[in-house]
């Protein structure tokens, strides 16, 4: 049995597009939306304890560890095992060497808690599977379960309901604006619209064949609206290749079909902001750790 588990990636997600097509009951919003990964993101390192305790070993900013979903996966993970086993069971020292923005769209949160789920399950030989861990993430954050599904996605409802797609080869650029945005900030604005008409994968497919690009996001006209800098950042990537914010922002980014391209504009980028390239990829890193 390992009893470490080192450079772990969790990668960020793009949303190529995202309508609110309604709003349940419960006051949640329905969507569609296409996520897509890509091959930049955090890292996590895992060390087996045998005492059962959970420990973030490296410092996080603004974030406590007791409200850490990295921490809060590990301990839903160990409350499932206790469950299952009524045994005593393992821990974890978890390292996070972070680099995806909070507050970016990018899902950086969920991905490391989608990472630690799929890491720990295999370190401490828990056995579960994908679909058990997808149905444990939700409880944790709409696009957990994206990131153990482990493809690129067309997906529906608030997010959960997963159908694989094929979606373009190529290279983003992502800009960070500098602001973190909230996404409740976003979605209880009575400026946003709710009343997208529902599509179809096909209509997807057909879009990016035909003009390399499908629809919008919806959450793009009012975090553009109320933050600047996401408005900024959206007009000078725009210059260059078709550019929108992905997730309720604040991160922006264009696809270019060769690196060459996405470095050219990197060049260009203005000195107030972060940006990065990062190159499409189909599957997630840690695949072949998960069981059917």
């Amino acid at each position: 049995m390992p009893s470490t588990l080192h450079n772990c990636p969790a990668p960020a997600k793009l949303n190529l597009f995202l309508h609110v097509t309604g709003r349940r009951a419960d006051g949640y919003h329905l969507l569609q939306t296409v996520f897509q990964l890509i091959d930049y993101g955090d890292m996590l390192h895992f060390t087996y304890r045998d005492d059962g305790e959970i420990r973030r070993t490296t410092p996080l900013a603004d974030v406590p560890e007791e409200s850490d979903l990295v921490v809060r996966a590990a301990r839903l993970l160990q409350s499932e095992l206790k469950k299952r086993t009524g045994m005593a069971v393992p821990g974890a020292d978890i390292a996070l060497d972070k680099k995806l923005p909070m507050g970016g769209g990018l899902g950086g949160g969920s991905s490391d808690a989608a990472t630690t789920l799929i890491a720990l399950n295999h370190l401490w030989q828990a056995g579960l599977t994908r679909s058990e861990l997808m149905a444990m993430g939700l409880q944790l954050g709409a696009d957990v379960p994206f990131f153990i599904f482990g493809r690129n996605a067309f997906a529906e409802g608030v997010g959960e309901t997963l159908t694989p797609i094929e979606t373009p080869d190529g290279w983003y650029v992502v800009i960070e604006p500098g602001v973190s945005i909230p996404t409740s900030a976003i979605f209880r604005t009575e400026e946003l619209t709710r009343n997208s008409k529902p599509v179809k994968m096909l209509d997807f497919s057909r879009g990016i064949a035909d003009s390399g690009s499908f629809g919008r996001n919806d959450l793009q006209v009012v975090a553009t609206r109320l933050f600047q800098p996401v408005a900024d950042a959206v007009k000078w990537l725009d210059q260059f290749a078709e550019a929108r914010m992905t997730g309720s922002g604040a991160c922006v980014f264009a696809r270019f079909s060769q690196e060459q391209a996405a470095d050219a504009v990197l060049k260009e980028l203005p000195g107030k902001w972060k940006g990065w390239k990062a190159r499409a990829i189909k599957t997630h890193p840690l695949d072949a750790l998960l069981k059917a």
